[in-house]
């Protein structure tokens, strides 16, 4: 079931009218059962997957906690670690390998028919089994009690506003929301109501638009030539970005009509002047999970420079990995780890503080860095990047100017918003204007939707991860 979708807004509107006339274990309740309804509607078969996952992690934190001593406690955080993982390599990965292996001996003349090289991917699975595995660590590290409740940590895990694309929550901070009642108040309508407002309008206008124009220089490199290559990357950029941050927006505004406060995931991404910067704004849920999960425990940037550089190049590298099993993908996290490797150099050189004043050119000059990594993140195999960035630059062309019109046209409303949320450090600047510019904001807005909303429910791009 999409948000953009009729569906959707009528699946919303039954539960929201039958939430508000509950008490808060009502509520989970009929959130839970709502929960998996939702994800049903894409493949029921996998609804046992989270059932499984939330009971595992349900009885295991409760066992860590109660654990006489650290070496069980360990033990069964090793439980939850192995079952987890081992889900999500099996769905997600284990196909890529099994292809891989195929291929290797068809070269060498021999047949080998592998079926689960065709393991569908459940949708989801690794937004739902990172968010149930943090709350595990955090259990074992002593950050978080464990849910005794299993009506409560089921909600938590299968959250349906975020349940498919994040944000990723931690147990630490909606859990609770989770456990006690909730007051929806009139500013949470006000700050929900616009959120999926604007976030509608960065999906069906801005993401949903720029679809032809990526889809060619995609499925199509051969036949796209110069600035259309460099100009079809920007569609891309706006479209990846319109289309993640929207659905973020959607699911933190129907959360907020419901009472509960999710994690901000995107904070102005195209505003970064440097790769650690765009990652303090881009999927943060993501990037924070990868950094207090996985960098720090290696060891983060508290030992040497070149186990720092290492830390970074794993952490980015998995990074890449987690959004699917694809040499594309590891391409696009070696990229990251190695700007990320070349920042950090540079600030060592300077005495280790880094430069994130926000000028124009830097801004520009990040963006176009930041567009060779869409480039390599959007391409369907890696020889296709390499043809691409051969059509820009030795078949070069001044075409295009259809798809920089399109994409100023649509891009522009989203990054003045973004421009003015960066300027007064406020993700909702919105609600300081007066009255009459904030309804003829929300009415132009809306108009934008109605009379330039790509026709069609579009999948979210995240939705494949």
């Amino acid at each position: 079931m999409l948000f953009n979708s009729v569906e959707f807004l009528v699946f919303f509107a039954v539960v929201y009218g039958l939430y508000l006339v509950l008490e808060r274990r009502g509520q989970n309740a009929l959130i839970l059962v709502a929960s998996y309804i939702f994800y049903g509607f894409w493949d029921w078969k996998f609804l046992g997957l989270i059932a499984l996952s939330t009971t595992v992690d349900f009885v295991v934190a409760q066992a860590m906690e109660d654990a006489p001593d650290p070496l069980r406690k360990r033990r069964f955080l090793y439980i939850s670690l192995v079952f987890n993982l081992g889900l999500l390599a099996t769905f997600k990965y284990a196909g890529f390998f099994a292809r891989s292996f195929m291929d290797a001996f068809a070269a060498l003349g021999y047949s080998v028919d592998l079926r689960f090289a065709e393991l569908v991917l459940p949708v989801g699975i690794s937004f739902y089994t990172f968010q149930s595995l943090s709350y595990t660590i955090d259990v074992y590290r002593g950050k978080v009690k464990a849910a005794r409740d299993p009506l409560d940590f089921a909600m938590f895990v299968a959250f349906f506003p975020q349940l498919v694309a994040g944000p990723i929550e931690r147990g630490s901070h909606f859990l609770p929301q989770v456990q006690n009642p909730r007051v929806v108040t009139f500013d949470m309508l006000r700050e929900g109501g616009w959120l999926i407002l604007f976030g509608y309008f960065k999906k069906v206008v801005l993401a949903d638009n720029m679809v032809p124009f990526t889809t060619r220089i995609f499925q199509q490199p051969a036949d796209v030539h110069g600035l259309e290559v460099l100009f079809g990357v920007y569609a891309f950029a706006f479209q990846i970005y319109g289309d993640f941050s929207g659905y973020s927006d959607i699911a933190r505004g129907t959360a907020k009509l419901l009472g509960f406060d999710l994690l901000y995931n995107f904070r102005m991404p195209y505003f970064a002047v440097n790769p650690s910067d765009f990652w303090r704004r881009w999927h943060i849920s993501l990037s924070s999970w990868l950094r207090d999960y996985l960098y720090i425990p290696l060891g983060g940037n508290r030992v040497s420079p070149w186990l720092t550089y290492r830390n970074l190049m794993i952490t980015m590298v998995l990074g890449g990995l987690w959004h699917g099993a694809s040499y594309n993908f590891v391409a696009w996290g070696v990229f990251h780890g190695a700007i990320l490797c070349v920042h950090r150099w540079l600030t060592e050189r300077r005495g280790g503080v880094s430069n994130d004043t926000i000028t124009p050119l830097r801004v520009l000059a990040f963006f176009h860095v930041t567009c060779l990594g869409w480039l390599l993140f959007g391409v369907p195999q890696l020889s296709s990047a390499w043809l691409l960035l051969r059509n820009l630059f030795l078949h070069f062309e001044l075409n295009g100017w259809l798809i920089l019109g399109s994409v100023l046209t649509f891009a522009t409303p989203v990054i003045l918003l973004d421009w003015l949320q960066q300027r007064s450090a406020n993700m909702l600047v919105v609600k300081t204007y007066p009255l009459p510019v904030r309804y003829g904001l929300y009415a132009a807005v809306f108009s934008g939707i109605l009379l330039s909303g790509s026709t069609g429910a579009k999948q979210f791009i995240y939705f494949q991860f």
